[in-house]
């Protein structure tokens, strides 16, 4: 397996060089067999921290082009350190547009609903995935959604 490979997988996923390349040779050197492997690896991270508090994150608003659709979520974390990572405030703002999109009644509703940028994975699924790279507990604590 080169190095490239290493690399493309870890662009993808955000997740370390490390698990990308064990996950890559578990796979033979098979992509889509290595995301499956991570994406099981992130449900086992997200089983490990389910306990822990967070007590930091952020509060992200999206409005639609229209300016007819708003939303605000509360995206938290443990840490402030992971709370001011850019690649957590991307996925704040992800979920936000995903809620001004699709209308969930509740979080739960939310994390059960395929995500708008890619329909394969659930928000749960992304937030498990972001919880494997963080390395913290990550969890929606509210969202309210308005339109006009």
């Amino acid at each position: 397996m080169d190095i490239d490979t290493v690399k493309e997988l870890r662009e993808e996923t955000g997740i370390s060089i490390m698990a990308c390349k064990k996950a890559l040779e578990e796979s033979g050197g098979d992509k889509d067999k290595a995301r499956a492997i991570l994406r099981k690896e992130s449900d086992n991270a997200a089983i490990k921290k389910t306990e822990r508090q967070t007590h930091a994150g952020v509060i992200e608003a999206y409005v639609h082009a229209n300016k007819k659709v708003g939303v605000l979520v509360e995206l938290r974390s443990e840490t402030d350190f992971v709370s001011r990572n850019p690649g957590f405030s991307s996925l704040a703002h992800d979920i936000a547009m995903h809620i001004a999109a699709s209308t969930p009644e509740s979080v739960e509703e939310l994390l059960t609903q395929p995500f708008i940028k890619d329909m394969d994975i659930t928000i749960h699924a992304k937030i498990k995935e972001a919880i494997q790279k963080f390395g913290e507990k990550i969890e929606i604590a509210r969202f309210e959604r308005f339109t006009l």
